[in-house]
């Protein structure tokens, strides 16, 4: 390799963070704000031993790839990594990121990855926005972290969030200059505002967490919000409160000062009562066309018993009863199965169980009590299945397996480990672009068995 740090190089291929690759005489490195397709002039600032990270000096030759970024914070926010990539180049990206770990990680040599199905609109579809704050009373900083960091900074805009969530920011900014809210301080843990975010489904929900249960001025805060001109009623506002000094977001205890701590959102025709803690998909646009797929790999005719796990608040096992026999849903956290009972009975739904606990201590005492698991739909966090729960799975035999899947690369590891110990193959797998601008991409992958083999 060169002893030169500064080299010229096409940008081959785009990284998890969103990063160019580049090669420097077969070394790899790793270039911020290059786009795939860019001729580029490259400065190596740091080495390792087989690879590298580089400072883009000039892009000599732009790729046709390569689009002027609609936000002002593209480059000082870590988010909307591909904003400065054009949205179709976008898609094959995403679509050559599952290829990818299927292949080298998964090793499956005649997988078929289908086109990346695209967000329509791409723009201002988040239904969940959620924002740090800082700064001082003099100063106060409510937008996001700066990357690697957490620093906040202001942000004036944002293209992928809901346009209501931006209203509702303004209004605690200007809220919390009017009184002198203090923001919080992570390093001498002062302060009481640590964070705001908006949730949107058939209303809106606004959550404040405060590091005090008591805040200043926060009946003038609630008639603001109240009396904003936004395109849903708001339908709770609660104070959580996190007094702890920890990067975790919310606190355990809560309080309302409005409404409830609730929303109601819809897929299809099934209605969900969402809480403020609980998980749901944060694009309403593509999250039908997702689920629609995942009951099409399922292929189910009425006469199947279903097994959801990592089931949440019912959010798949209630999209899936209508074509099953049967629903059995697990989940861990006892408030989401709370919650997914209630949206059985919501839409009178007699045909979906619940139940609490780890799948893989939940599942074995269900199959032995006469429960046959004829299709499993998991769908984890992004850290995969626990490899006990694998082995529980494999041993349910079920016919087919519908992993949806927020990180493939666990996808592709947790599938490697269903073929290996239980005969399972996959051959098709279908990516939805849930985050567009971002490198994350959702996968939804079908597993069917011709050759369970039990692992004693």
């Amino acid at each position: 390799m060169t002893n030169s740090n500064i080299f010229t190089s096409p940008i081959y291929s785009v990284s998890e963070d969103g990063s160019g690759i580049a090669k420097c005489d077969g070394y790899t490195v790793f270039v911020k704000g290059a786009v795939i397709g860019d001729e580029c002039k490259i400065e190596i600032t740091k080495r390792n031993k087989t690879y590298g990270f580089g400072k883009l000096l000039e892009v000599i030759k732009p790729s046709p790839s390569r689009v002027e970024p609609i936000c002002p914070q593209f480059h000082a926010c870590g988010g909307c990594t591909l904003l400065h990539t054009d949205y179709d180049t976008q898609l094959k990206i995403k679509r050559e990121t599952v290829l990818n770990a299927l292949t080298r990680i998964g090793g499956f040599e005649d997988i078929f990855v289908h086109d990346t199905t695209p967000s329509v609109p791409n723009f201002n579809y988040r239904n969940k926005s959620q924002y740090p704050v800082g700064g001082s009373v003099n100063d106060v900083k409510i937008g996001f972290y700066a990357p690697r960091s957490h620093n906040v900074v202001n942000s004036a805009s944002c293209a992928i969030e809901n346009p209501d969530a931006r209203i509702i920011l303004d209004a605690f900014r200007a809220w919390m200059e009017k009184y002198r809210i203090a923001p919080y301080n992570e390093a001498e843990h002062k302060g009481t505002i640590r964070h705001i975010y908006s949730r949107s489904g058939e209303s809106i929900m606004v959550v404040i967490v405060s590091r005090t249960r008591e805040i200043e001025q926060l009946d003038e805060l609630k008639n603001t919000l109240l009396n904003l001109k936004l395109s849903k009623p708001i339908g709770g506002i609660v104070v959580n409160i996190n007094s702890q000094k920890t990067n975790t977001i919310l606190g355990k205890y809560d309080y309302t000062i409005y409404g409830e701590k609730f929303i109601y959102a819809k897929i299809e025709e099934i209605t969900y009562k969402v809480n403020y803690k609980s998980f749901f998909q944060v694009n309403p646009y593509t999250t039908n066309l997702l689920y629609k797929k995942a009951l099409e790999l399922c292929a189910l005719t009425g006469s199947e018993t279903v097994f959801d796990l990592y089931c949440g608040i019912g959010t798949i096992s209630l999209f899936l009863a209508k074509g099953a026999k049967k629903v059995i849903g697990v989940e861990i956290v006892p408030e989401a199965i709370e919650d997914a009972r209630e949206n059985a009975k919501l839409n009178n739904i007699e045909n979906a169980e619940f139940y609490c606990g780890a799948a893989e201590d939940v599942c074995p005492p269900l199959i032995k009590a006469g429960e046959k698991a004829d299709v499993v739909v998991v769908d984890p966090p992004r850290k995969g299945c626990d490899e006990k729960l694998i082995d529980a799975i494999g041993k349910m035999h079920p016919d087919k397996i519908v992993y949806v899947s927020c990180n493939v690369a666990t996808l592709a590891r947790d599938a490697k480990l269903l073929r290996e110990k239980y005969g399972y193959e996959m051959k098709d797998a279908f990516p939805f672009d849930q985050f567009p601008h971002s490198t994350h991409i959702e996968c939804v992958a079908l597993l069917t068995n011709s050759i369970c083999v039990e692992v004693i």
